[in-house]
């Protein structure tokens, strides 16, 4: 039994925390990261069609609308591993801003993958779907699960956390571009001993103090050229939150907020500095 088409919101991803530990001779860079969903989503509708090919349109911010949007590679990827012969329509509604550091190609993909299988009776195991998702990039295989995460590896090793306390986020998305790869390679770091033991030491102490883990080792390399990044987190702290940092490589930068109620005001008064496009979002926990 196939559904014929299915429509799903894909979230956008934060980096509480992310420091760089190693480099593999791959060019991929070793990691320990805590990373959250929020509800900034984008919406994915698939439809199965009988064209025998794919095809994608996108709506809001603009993305490539071919094989070079990860949504578009990961149906490939799933029909290639299934052998499944199948046209397939993709209609993307593009929420998340692009290159900001908050995961939306990433999230397309996993939601891309993990749809396409439901909607064929699962014949890929999630061990498939982990490797599927790997191929496509380092952030993808945590939005196959979607909640709060410990991320070591490239990425790709996931432990879910426990009992993440709800908290609300203001993100703001200054009109600058940063790619990732610049980001990564013009990181000067120095190797992190027992980051690891420290955050999961740091994770078991209850309550938590978020403030006390929020550090991005990516966001010294794009504040030094992009200044505009400490503006906003001084004006998101200014604004009452409990803390502010970049997310993944930028430019996103998102304050964190114990009540809803003050992370909208804070919304409010952020809206009118003409720092970005701001959001005010809950966190995820499935």
């Amino acid at each position: 039994m196939v559904t014929l088409k299915k429509t799903v919101r894909t979230p956008a991803k934060l980096n509480i925390r992310l420091k760089i530990t190693g480099r593999r001779p791959d060019g991929y860079h070793e990691l320990v990261s805590i990373m959250v969903p929020v509800s900034l989503f984008d919406l994915l509708a698939l439809k199965i069609t009988r064209s025998q090919r794919i095809t994608i349109i996108s709506e809001g911010h603009s993305v490539p609308n071919n094989e070079k949007n990860l949504a578009y590679r990961a149906a490939q990827s799933f029909f290639s591993q299934t052998g499944i012969n199948s046209g397939l329509s993709i209609k993307l509604i593009k929420n998340i801003p692009v290159a900001a550091g908050l995961g939306g190609g990433s999230s397309n993909a996993a939601y891309t993958l993990k749809t396409l299988n439901e909607m064929w009776s699962n014949p890929l195991t999630p061990r498939d779907m982990e490797d599927l998702a790997l191929n496509l990039g380092a952030d993808v295989p945590f939005f196959l699960q979607s909640r709060p995460c410990l991320a070591t590896g490239i990425g790709e090793i996931l432990e879910p956390i426990r009992n993440w306390p709800r908290f609300w986020y203001v993100i703001i998305m200054p009109p600058v571009f940063i790619s990732t790869s610049w980001a990564y390679g013009n990181l000067k770091f120095q190797l992190t001993n027992d980051e690891n033991n420290s955050i999961i030491n740091a994770l078991r102490k209850q309550p938590l103090d978020v403030v006390k883990i929020l550090e991005n080792d990516l966001e010294t390399v794009t504040a030094s050229h992009f200044p505009i990044i400490d503006t906003i987190k001084k004006s998101l702290v200014d604004a009452g939150a409990n803390g502010a940092l970049m997310s993944g490589s930028g430019p996103s930068v998102f304050g964190i907020f114990s009540s809803k109620d003050q992370a909208l005001s804070a919304k409010r008064a952020l809206s009118s500095q003409n720092l970005g496009e701001v959001f005010m979002e809950s966190g995820l926990d499935i």
